[in-house]
């Protein structure tokens, strides 16, 4: 994240914090911040292993990173 009000840096981080609570902290009820935690702690590995994208061409961001840098 970069200075305040500068809004096209910020955009890509503000939109995955804004899938983050849509997908996943809305749905829970966190207790204590180690619960939090783990549970960002498996969002992380789910969206960046497994959750697929039409931006990424239906793979997932490691799979497309993987397929960019071997062409």
């Amino acid at each position: 994240m970069s200075c305040k009000s500068n809004c096209h840096d910020n955009a890509l981080v503000e939109s995955f914090f804004s899938l983050l609570k849509r997908e996943c902290l809305n749905q829970y009820r966190i207790q204590d911040l180690t619960e939090l935690r783990g549970i960002l702690k498996l969002y992380i590995k789910w969206f960046n292993n497994e959750r697929i994208s039409v931006k990424t061409k239906g793979l997932s961001p490691v799979r497309y990173r993987n397929q960019v840098l071997a062409a």
